[in-house]
């Protein structure tokens, strides 16, 4: 489990100054457990700066892993000069609020195979955002990905509403066909994906409510990326605790 250190990065833009400090979260979050740390540097520098990221690589003892949009140039530049262990290519807009799509690999895959090239000569696993529809898998294995990272909002809110306490009582008894409908698309997603070859990762709206049903039925997952609802889960437990549950809903 990688934990996203994004929203401490928010949290202290806010006022201006360094608290909390950002590697002081990147390094607690080791120490409690994490197996990696991530990070999204956007344009605007609205949480994550570059001058951050820079920081960061020298203290990371577990994996490190940059997530972005190579169309910015200064993002490519930053991944090349860090050298983290990860790259992970998301297909965002200038401005977006989070990512909330994957890459189209048929429409970009010449681009993609020119982007992912880049960084793997440079010694740099790649991860590309994928979303879990199985010509897009197909099409990932085409651009020399070394994984992909299925997007899981859907996943989250299927699973969401199959647990809603207002559903009426003939629904309710149907709960477990309901979230198995939520994941059957990315259990297909990962089992062609690994036919393929590819590594799995996944991240977006996981927390401790649907992560280990996820987890349970996608075995030969490798790695999830997790920050809101980690960080949102640390405001009521604490840090330490909310990143070994985290951990827990993994080795079930």
């Amino acid at each position: 489990m990688s934990v996203n250190i994004n929203k401490f990065a928010t949290l202290r833009n806010s006022r201006g100054n360094d608290n909390p400090n950002v590697l002081k979260a990147a390094i607690d979050a080791e120490r409690f457990g994490a197996d990696g740390v991530t990070v999204h540097p956007r344009p605007d520098e609205r949480h994550i700066t570059y001058k951050d990221v820079f920081d960061l690589k020298p203290i990371i003892t577990t994996e490190f892993n940059i997530e972005g949009n190579p169309s910015e140039q200064k993002f490519v530049d930053l991944v090349l000069a860090v050298k983290p262990h990860q790259v992970t290519l998301v297909p965002d807009a200038l401005g977006q609020l989070t990512s909330d799509h994957g890459w189209d690999t048929i429409k970009h895959k010449e681009y993609l195979i020119n982007i992912i090239s880049i960084f793997k000569n440079a010694g740099i696993r790649v991860s590309i955002f994928v979303d879990p529809v199985m010509e897009m898998v197909e099409g990932a294995a085409l651009t020399g990905t070394d994984r992909i990272e299925l997007y899981t909002e859907g996943y989250a809110r299927a699973y969401s509403l199959a647990s809603d306490s207002r559903l009426p009582i003939p629904e309710k008894s149907s709960i477990a066909n309901h979230r198995q409908a939520a994941v059957a698309p990315y259990i297909a997603a990962a089992t062609k994906a690994k036919e393929l070859g590819l590594g799995i990762n996944a991240g977006h709206d996981l927390d401790l409510n649907n992560l280990q049903f996820f987890a349970k039925n996608i075995p030969w997952l490798e790695e999830v990326s997790i920050g809101h609802a980690l960080v949102c889960d640390a405001l009521y437990l604490g840090y330490e605790n909310a990143v070994q549950l985290y951990k827990r809903q993994l080795t079930y």
